[in-house]
């Protein structure tokens, strides 16, 4: 809020401590629930409707760019697992395994998928026969299992809902087209419709997907000055094709294998927006992805006239994702949930309002109060949400700019990383041992090598040996 007037008594202030504020700020804006699955929780209305419209927006553009949605089996056997080595090895300690069928063992072992390019790859050998079928752009919508020993909402559970695409082409240029190309798709709908600016730029090798020639991410910075991997997008090149034998015929009648790519994200994503936009009263929701953008709260409502103005209102501003709250809670109460809960615009409206003709609109992530006619309201509400939604992402950029920070020592590295928070923009040699190294001594991790490059100069942060790339280094979700 504008005069950081604290509401929502329920929830601990980020400064006070800022897990615990993420964590009641998920359940008392009723996201979440609990269950007795341990690791696993239950998206209520409230969360998944925020899911719901990033499916929408995300299934919109990924069709406008040639993808097609599939669904594949949620099982995958243990020997189809292993014909890819490096893959198998990076997820094995996160496999949960099937191994009763009803009351018989399983001949063979099935892992719940925690992700399905080996599935794809077993599709694809026999789907996949000529250049003709190529290229195949494929995506499915399901949820993947991982078994994670710590958890957090949104931020990593055993079973998340998430997207995945695999797609296979016939050249290597191809390949690598379609991996940048859905990596800025991702890191678009980030900064437009989640009002989350993001760091551009592909993992190290040591931080690359398992089994991928190069994997390129989108990396966002949280309230509390840690870095979040927002989306990736993977370049296999031909290493899964060969393991499973993925051959087309080309023009010239010879066998070829496909170059492939992956690439996904998840309802991490809530998480995000969470940890970038929300504030001591709970939620601050994007007007993009707010399943209530509008709520209109009457004032002395059992007053003649009131609820028939509040039920003329929402039909005036049908155009936009309305509700009235005409239960019969305090307006004080009612002003509160509609904070906690992120609503974008609060229209207020009572007796006196209905006599001027007027409303007072409220705007719920800068707190700012605005008189406007009845008669504009439908327009003004349009552009305040327009307005909001720039605003918001603003303000994101601001803070990550204020919170990236350049060393050219390592007396310099470690004082940000002990006096200060968010990225820190510093050249690496390009060796893992030194990048281990780092990230041992400071828990700073490389976020990504960004495409925009920048010489700050000649040697390494760290060893002090030539360097190569400058990177994003940060402590990470």
């Amino acid at each position: 809020m504008a005069n950081d007037k604290k509401l929502v008594e329920q929830i601990t202030s980020m400064e006070e401590d800022f897990a615990q504020w993420y964590t009641d700020t998920c359940v008392k804006a009723d996201l979440i629930a609990y269950t007795s699955v341990k690791g696993c929780m239950v998206l209520k209305p409230a969360g998944y409707a925020i899911w719901e419209l990033i499916q929408k927006q995300l299934d919109e553009r990924f069709k406008a760019t040639g993808v097609e949605n599939v669904y594949l089996p949620i099982f995958i056997p243990e020997s189809l697992l292993q014909k890819e080595k490096d893959h198998v090895e990076g997820f094995a300690p996160e496999v949960a395994w099937v191994t009763y069928g009803g009351l018989n063992p399983l001949q063979e072992r099935m892992c719940v998928r925690p992700t399905s390019e080996t599935l794809f790859c077993d599709f694809y050998k026999d789907d996949i026969q000529s250049y003709r079928d190529l290229p195949k752009v494929y995506n499915q919508w399901c949820s993947v299992v991982r078994w994670e020993k710590e958890t957090r909402p949104f931020l990593r559970s055993r079973e998340f809902l998430w997207q995945e695409g695999h797609t296979a082409h016939a050249t290597a240029e191809e390949a690598e087209e379609r991996t940048l190309q859905m990596l800025n798709l991702y890191a678009d709908f980030c900064e437009d419709v989640l009002a989350m600016p993001v760091v551009r730029g592909r993992k190290t090798e040591k931080e690359k997907f398992a089994g991928a020639e190069a994997t390129y991410t989108i990396e966002a910075l949280m309230h509390d000055g840690k870095a979040l991997q927002s989306g990736t997008s993977h370049n296999f090149g031909d290493g899964f094709a060969k393991a499973f034998g993925i051959q087309y015929t080309s023009k010239d009648n010879k066998l070829e294998y496909v170059h492939q790519t992956s690439w996904g994200m998840t309802t991490r994503l809530i998480g995000a927006i969470i940890m970038v936009h929300g504030d001591n009263s709970g939620l601050v929701l994007p007007p993009k992805v707010a399943p209530t953008q509008v709520m209109i709260v009457p004032i002395m409502q059992k007053k003649e006239g009131v609820l028939e103005k509040a039920a003329e209102l929402k039909e005036k501003l049908s155009a936009y994702r309305v509700k009235v709250d005409d239960s019969d809670k305090n307006p004080g109460w009612k002003f509160a949930e509609q904070e906690m809960r992120g609503i974008p615009i609060r229209v207020e409206i009572g007796p006196r309002d209905i006599e001027a003709n007027k409303a007072m609109l409220v705007r719920r992530d800068n707190g700012e109060k605005i008189e406007v006619s009845l008669d504009d309201i439908d327009k003004v509400v349009g552009e305040l949400l327009k307005t909001i939604q720039k605003d918001m992402y603003n303000k994101a950029l601001k803070h990550r700019d204020t919170n990236t920070h350049t060393a050219t020592s390592w007396d310099e590295f470690t004082d940000i990383i002990e006096h200060k928070q968010g990225f820190i923009k510093a050249m690496w040699c390009g060796e893992t041992a030194c990048e281990e190294a780092i990230k041992d001594e400071t828990g700073a991790s490389t976020r990504c090598m960004p495409f925009a490059q920048e010489h700050l100069s000649d040697v390494c942060v760290h060893c002090g040996k030539p360097a190569k790339k400058m990177v994003y280094f940060g402590r990470a979700y």
